[in-house]
């Protein structure tokens, strides 16, 4: 997997993805500790209006910038966007009232859902070879991973040292790093989109979704992964500490395993893509998830036990697994589905249909989660992934034999 690094231009820009995503650990933790400074008691409705407007920002923002800035050299647009976003994070430190947090973030996110669909769309462009680019794919999901690990134990021990203002200096600095090692890296000739009305480059990304089986079958796709990771990401710690009633150590200890599954899998699928079409491994995830959140609506109408605890983790491993599953090859779609003039608009919309999915599943899964139980919950949402998992299976129909 390693071995895509000995590409000069792909390392550099690796690397710019590191510490963007080192940075942006921190600038949750930051976030999260100056809300509380500002809201006390109130920090959870800021943080999750917060979390609101990010989600908002990436459905919204990212096809229009794609529309507005398709003549734009990418480099340009990239360092930008890194700029913005490193202008944002030195601003944060200031802010005295909530409205400008919510300001701020939503410039920040606009700035993000600018530059992660861009930068997705360059590494084809810099990695043509399919094998290269599959490894690469499995390293961005190491990456994304290990961030989730890294950035808080990172934030904890810079924490010891310093105020929580100064974590917003750790993300300046990693966006600035970002911006400095993407203007280092020399980009291949990337054609420029022809001229055209704003509403066609606008609608570019959705109408290739429209016209091709894998990337319509992805939407569906993209819905079930939503289910899974709701139920993880809003309901793990009222599990543990709520259902189970653990500490608080065991919610990060669950967290990891979830994050572990996915390790493992992007591991493992560069020489398994090499042999297997990517439809059998999607699909494959697609199945496991709805069926891993039937049995965590078994599991969680369990009384907590340690039994119960080792098949919990199990579970996440396995959860986590299964998304990776989906999730890894996914970029593969895209690139067979785009070409150097519409890709960045492929991945725009990509970007911005995926985000749309958590807008519907993580308030689906908090208010279910507390008005009707876990169990329930967990069973609603299986319910939403095996129709969106049924979904993609009959329309991403394997290939008709060839009659000779």
């Amino acid at each position: 997997m390693l071995e895509v690094l000995r590409n000069p231009a792909y390392a550099k820009l690796f690397s710019a993805q590191v510490v963007a995503l080192l940075g942006t650990g921190l600038l949750t933790v930051a976030l999260g500790l100056l809300a509380f400074a500002l809201a006390g008691g109130d920090a959870g409705l800021v943080l999750g209006t917060a979390l609101t407007i990010k989600m908002l920002a990436y459905v919204g923002v990212a096809p229009l910038i794609a529309a507005v800035a398709s003549r734009i050299p990418r480099k340009t647009l990239l360092v930008s966007a890194d700029v913005l976003r490193a202008a944002v994070a030195i601003s944060l430190p200031f802010v005295t009232e909530v409205w400008q947090i919510y300001v701020l973030i939503f410039v920040l996110q606009a700035a993000s859902a600018t530059f992660t669909p861009a930068f997705q769309a360059v590494i084809p462009e810099v990695l043509p070879d399919e094998r290269q680019y599959t490894r690469a794919l499995s390293l961005s999901r190491l990456a994304y991973d290990l961030e989730a690990l890294v950035s808080p134990i990172l934030a904890a021990a810079l924490l010891t040292l310093v105020s929580y203002n100064n974590l917003f200096v750790g993300t300046f600095a990693g966006f600035v790093a970002s911006a400095i090692l993407v203007l280092a890296t020399r980009f291949p000739a990337i054609a420029v989109s022809p001229p055209a009305p704003f509403f066609d480059r606008l609608t570019r990304g959705v109408r290739a979704f429209w016209r091709s089986v894998e990337l319509r079958s992805l939407l569906a796709l993209n819905l079930v992964v939503a289910a899974a990771t709701a139920m993880v990401l809003v309901n793990t710690v009222v599990l543990v500490q709520g259902v189970l009633g653990r500490g608080q150590e065991d919610v990060a200890l669950l967290l990891a395993a979830y994050g572990a599954g996915s390790m493992i899998v992007a591991l493992a699928l560069p020489k398994a893509l090499d042999r297997m079409p990517d439809r059998h491994v999607m699909l494959t995830g697609a199945i496991v998830l709805p069926f891993g959140l039937g049995a965590v609506a078994v599991l969680t109408a369990l009384p907590g036990s340690a039994a119960v605890w080792i098949v919990t983790l199990a579970l996440w491993l396995l959860l986590g697994a299964a998304t990776s599953l989906v999730l890894t090859p996914s970029a593969r779609l895209l690139r067979r589905g785009s070409d150097e003039t519409n890709r960045p608009a492929v991945f725009a919309a990509q970007f911005s249909l995926s985000h749309a999915c958590y807008i519907v599943t993580y308030p689906l899964a908090g208010a279910l989660g507390a008005w009707l139980g876990l169990p329930l919950t967990a069973l609603v949402l299986a319910g939403v992934a095996l129709l969106a998992a049924a979904t993609a299976v009959v329309s991403w129909r394997a290939p008709a034999p060839i009659r000779t």
